[in-house]
């Protein structure tokens, strides 16, 4: 799966002959040549006509040998969002599979919502629900998502930061859990060249300054354990295991080492026949090489959920420098590479019993239809599902032996709700490996859990909901509420609700007439007045945001009576003389007497900026700079008023400004920007610091300066230190 190279759709057809038949063959050039049409007029950021990112996508997808449907799919992907081809078209041209495959991967463009970050949830819960009932949705939307990020390079910067963050977040995890380490590895190196060019590039180059002697190094360990093996007349195929470049940036960042302490740099792949032979492969190595303690790992006998296989295992390689070493058969090996996906390869003799037990491993993603309905928002949604599916996972054990997977930071009571509902409600303690724990007890792998039960139990606690990890437990223990304790929390919510009421100052029963009612309990989809207070009662929504719903007309024709008494009274104080008079902060106000004269904080200006008035009700006059939000929000130029600056502005007067300065996350950067700041004399108010996982730093910083010639000073200072990627001033 080359990334350089732009296919032609004949070498993609080509490549699809391995496999199909001529008249799949036949299949795939129609929905081609109907692609083609589609997009006839359409172009790319990068200029090139558009049906050259269908053809990449169809591309891939025959690489994982998929069946005419997905590849066909693959062609028509973004037909249906982009042009003016409809679902009924594409069934009718098709068939019903074609179209609900596109249908998946298929944005909702059309649906207008608040915001940029509510609509990408929308569209992947869109795309996560039909993944559920299709795996091959994400297979198509892996390929499409591989070729965007192959291309990034043609998109604004904003955007390629945008694009990689959610690739990071949400494809390459989800390439992960479906065991598609090809396409894995490539989203997430390129997803880092984008957010950390100069990590990524730095590795890069550390990487190619000892590429000569790891590959000396991997030749030798290679030749010495094929002698061994011929030996006992084993055949096997070695080769060394590339290193990505992501995987040595994470190493570096979580566990803040340099870049010579990763050892496992160093590994080799050796795969075999069968599992026979894989285990008399790692006693050769063990007999070899001295093994290092508590570093193998059998996941032939215990596979990852992803249905990956392999022995792992660490030894002391000849030069003294530790080498890992993965044994797996070639069958293990294709799984490693392509997952889920050399599962769904297309094989005309494939068994129903052998798609019945496919199914079955997915069952953890049909839990997605459970969140989608339990969900009260896209953004809830998306949440669930990253904990659930992208987080770290540990692996315990039931009395019996059975193996259950559950996020990292689990406890006994998301266990309890994995095996079933009822013994998650009737929960009251737990067992780990034979004593008893708490229920807040952080479960971690090997441990076999036993969970005790109570027919008397009255159920879960409310204290359960912020102990619980899982959206599963999260989701039974608030329908438990839902269900036992309806009328007290309708009650209890409708108390809220009203309390909120009271707090904002508006009558209850011109707020509380049933229209308005049932028109808030619509908008936040709920079947009637009962189910929306019930929810506000069991913490499913805030009393705050439903008496905000109901209020927002009263307040809205409150917030105008009160705008127009403002500018009536402002109207009054105004005067028409030309005198100027000098205020506080240093600034010349124009034709206004006896107001007090403050610098706004939202935008903090300092002298060197464009500045106006506002006139403020009971509070004089408040200067913002000419461009601050705040300003053009208000909407009424009869409160804004001619300012400008002293003439004769003194340097000892000091201005409060707030930057904020980012870069990449090494040790001393903060010590570095202080003495730069320090180095400009100025006087530093405030700072604190934050970093992502990433390894992305951000430093807020309020410093005091004169004007915006000095401002500029310590901006130019702080960008001449090395990592630090941008710097720019706060407004609130």
């Amino acid at each position: 799966m080359a990334n350089e190279q732009v296919l032609t759709a004949d070498q993609v057809i080509d490549n699809a002959r391995r496999y199909l038949k001529s008249e799949d063959i036949a299949f795939l050039e129609k929905a081609y040549e109907f692609a083609k049409n589609a997009h006839a007029e359409q172009y790319r950021k990068s200029g090139e006509p558009y049906i050259i990112h269908p053809i990449q996508v169809a591309g891939i997808l025959v690489d994982l040998d998929l069946d005419p449907s997905t590849i066909a799919a693959g062609f028509l992907h973004d037909v249906v969002e982009d042009t003016s081809i409809t679902l009924d078209e594409i069934k009718e041209a098709f068939n019903a599979e074609v179209a609900m495959l596109v249908d998946g991967v298929t944005k909702l463009g059309k649906i207008k919502y608040k915001s940029q970050e509510e609509q990408q949830a929308e569209n992947h819960r869109k795309m996560f629900v039909a993944m559920a009932q299709d795996i091959r949705v994400i297979l198509i939307k892996l390929a499409d998502r591989l070729h965007n990020m192959r291309t990034l390079k043609h998109l604004p910067q904003e955007k390629q930061r945008r694009i990689s963050n959610e690739t990071l977040e949400i494809f390459a995890p989800l390439a992960h859990r479906l065991g598609i380490s090809k396409i894995k590895w490539e989203l997430e190196d390129t997803a880092l060249r984008y957010l950390n060019p100069q990590q990524y590039y730095r590795i890069v180059n550390l990487m190619k300054r000892k590429r000569a002697e790891r590959e000396l190094y991997i030749k030798e360990v290679m030749g010495e354990v094929t002698e061994r093996l011929e030996e006992v007349e084993i055949e096997a195929d070695l080769s060394g295991r590339p290193k990505h470049i992501y995987s040595i940036y994470r190493k570096m960042a979580m566990q803040n080492k340099q870049f010579s302490e990763i050892y496992d740099l160093l590994a080799v792949r050796i795969i075999v026949n069968s599992i026979k032979d894989c285990y008399a492969v790692l006693g050769i190595i063990h007999t070899c090489w001295k093994p290092m303690p508590g570093r193998f790992k059998d996941y032939i006998a215990m596979p990852k959920p992803n249905m990956y296989q392999s022995l792992h295992t660490t030894v002391i390689g000849p030069k003294g420098d530790p080498l890992e070493v993965q044994i797996r058969t070639s069958e293990m090996h294709q799984i490693a590479e392509y997952g889920i996906a050399a599962h769904w390869a297309y094989k005309e003799d494939k068994a129903a019993d052998e798609r019945s037990t496919l199914e079955e491993k997915l069952t953890w993603f049909r839990e997605i239809l459970e969140w989608q309905n339990d969900a009260t928002n896209a953004e809830e949604f998306m949440e669930s599902l990253k904990i659930d599916l992208f987080s770290d996972m540990v692996f315990v054990f039931t009395p019996k032996g059975d193996v259950i997977e559950l996020p990292s930071g689990s406890v006994p009571i998301d266990f309890s709700y994995r095996i079933h509902s009822e013994i998650g409600n009737k929960t009251i303690g737990a067992k780990v490996n034979g004593k008893m724990v708490t229920l807040d007890y952080k479960l971690k792998t090997g441990d076999i859990i036993e969970i005790l039960t109570s027919k008397h139990s009255y159920g879960p606690s409310q204290d359960w909901l912020k102990l619980a990890q899982t959206s599963q437990a999260k989701n039974r223990i608030r329908q438990f509420f839902k269900k036992q304790r309806r009328e007290e929390n309708v009650e209890k919510g409708r108390d809220l609700v009203e309390k909120e009421i009271k707090n904002m100052d508006f009558d209850l029963k011109e707020i509380l007439q049933s229209e308005n009612i049932s028109r808030v309990a619509e908008k936040f989809n709920f079947m009637n007045e009962e189910d929306m207070f019930a929810a506000v009662g069991y913490n499913g929504i805030t009393a705050l945001q439903v008496a905000n719903r109901l209020t927002e007309k009263q307040r809205r024709k409150r917030d105008q009576e009160q705008q127009i008494t403002d500018i009536t009274e402002n109207a009054e104080k105004k005067k028409t003389v030309p005198a100027k008079k000098k205020k506080d902060a240093g600034v010349v106000v124009q034709g206004i007497d006896s107001l007090l004269v403050r610098l706004s904080k939202c935008c903090n200006p300092v002298p060197g900026d464009e500045i106006v008035g506002f006139i403020t009700r009971g509070r004089g006059v408040s200067v913002h700079r000419a461009d601050c939000a705040n300003v053009v929000a208000e909407g009424t130029n009869d409160r804004i008023i001619d300012v400008e600056w002293e003439g004769d502005m003194k340097e000892n007067r000091e201005y409060n400004v707030e930057i904020e300065i980012t870069g990449y996350d090494r040790r001393g950067l903060l010590n570095e920007v202080l003495q730069a700041v320090n180095e400009t004399k100025t006087d530093i108010n405030a700072v604190s610091g934050k970093s992502d996982r990433n390894k992305m730093a951000s430093i807020h910083m309020a410093i005091a300066i004169h004007n915006i010639s000095h401002l500029q000073k310590v901006v130019e200072r702080i960008k001449q230190i090395p990592d630090i990627y941008a710097v720019r001033r706060i407004m609130q």
